[in-house]
């Protein structure tokens, strides 16, 4: 890479030789005014005003408008004079994290190379004190004719510079935000971080500019007199009704261009119990609570959140899974009920059952105590016919 600025790095005590390269290199295809009428090239020509006459580039000065139009002759030796203490040097003035520094404010990135064999080891003691505080360095340095702002960090082997604009110019996003307020549901909340982490991350180096690679074909087929290939024109943007739909759209859209599966409203569930925070157990009351009536109210509150939720997403599938979800429910709890009915008919019918058998034992305890009654005046009155005959006899 060919240098651009030859200096040194100023470093407390320490100079290190260095030198400025471009990190960066533009591939935009560029394009040149022509005739249309010939194809001949249309070339800017420099001419003074006041003569009307094409003029040289060693004619050529400087000079600064002033406010009522006057210009104000501003010569090389007038530069030279003015007091830039960093027109060959880049001095680090500060040593800061790199979150202190706004992307805003990050510009051109320079390469900084060691110039000279002497140059090594206090290039290396600068990289390896940067890399291990993990910090930024804050530096001041001239290039084109004016004092600039820099960033120093670390990239692989080598030290990187980031021309940075001063604070003063970087501008306040006043009327940027929207001035209404804005309510942001935590559903909308959970599609958006579903969307995310359906798109995941990506390989940057596997991005490319599409169209300058079209363009490059274009003329390319130009070139070789042939027609030039047709792209396919962009999709008309519909409008959106709906957010809630239209996430729920972009989810899916998503899987399915990253070769996932099914549809992206279960996945979103499955996000939602996930990623919301877990609610409260409602403390336990006194008093018991049959079935039935616990199931109801179950079903009756989730009920009306699904309720909810389906007038916020208004997708078919959803209303689907819901009434699925209700009809369980209403099931369940009538299974439930039934259940208990028939547990309190089985204990009605065993308390009946036991109360007429205690009512049978007592009869048949009389009956016995009855049957002995006459037992006994049966045997008392055959001993009292056995004296009389016997009285009977004696007295013959």
């Amino acid at each position: 890479m060919r240098s651009i600025w030859n200096g040194a790095i100023s470093f407390g005590l320490v100079s290190i030789p260095v030198k400025l390269m471009n990190a960066t290199e533009s591939h935009a295809v560029s394009f040149r005014q022509i005739h249309t009428e010939d194809g001949g090239r249309i070339r800017y020509r420099k001419v003074c005003e006041l003569e009307d006459r094409e003029v040289s580039q060693a004619e050529i000065g400087k000079a600064y408008e002033d406010a009522d139009g006057s210009m104000i002759p501003i010569t090389d030796e007038d530069l030279s004079h003015l007091p830039i203490p960093t027109a060959r040097t880049i001095e680090i003035v500060a040593f800061v994290p790199r979150e202190r520094i706004d992307p805003l404010q990050m510009g051109t990135a320079y390469y900084l190379a060691a110039s000279g064999a002497p140059a090594a080891k206090p290039y290396t003691l600068l990289r390896e004190a940067l890399g291990r505080s993990d910090r930024v360095a804050i530096a001041k340095f001239a290039l084109r004719g004016r004092e600039r702002l820099g960033m120093l960090r670390v990239s692989g082997d080598a030290i990187v510079m980031h021309g940075l604009l001063w604070p003063d110019e970087v501008r306040t996003p006043e009327g940027v935000a929207p001035d209404a307020g804005v309510t942001v549901r935590e559903q909308e909340l959970d599609l958006a971080d579903a969307l995310m982490d359906t798109l995941g991350e990506i390989d940057l180096d596997d991005l490319h500019d599409e169209y300058r690679e079209a363009l490059e074909e274009v003329i390319a087929a130009k070139a070789a007199g042939e027609a030039p290939p047709e792209a396919p024109g962009p999709a008309e943007p519909g409008k959106v009704l709906d957010l809630m739909a239209a996430l729920e759209s972009s989810v899916r859209a998503a899987r399915e261009s990253r070769g996932g599966e099914g549809t992206g409203t279960a996945e979103v569930r499955t996000l939602e119990r996930r990623e919301r925070p877990a609610r409260r157990t409602p403390k336990e009351t006194g008093g018991k609570k049959s079935t039935s009536t616990a199931a109801g109210k179950t079903a009756a509150g989730e009920t009306q959140a699904r309720k909810s939720t389906s007038a916020a997403r208004k997708s078919t599938a959803e209303t689907d899974e819901k009434t699925t979800a209700k009809s369980a429910k209403t099931a369940h709890a009538a299974h439930t009920a039934k259940t208990a009915k028939s547990a309190k008919t089985a204990k009605t019918a065993q308390t009946a059952k036991t109360a007429k058998t205690a009512q049978k034992t007592p009869d048949r305890s009389t009956a016995r105590k009855t049957a002995a009654k006459a037992t006994a005046g049966s045997t008392a009155g055959k001993g009292a016919a056995k004296k009389t005959a016997s009285s009977r006899r004696r007295g013959a």
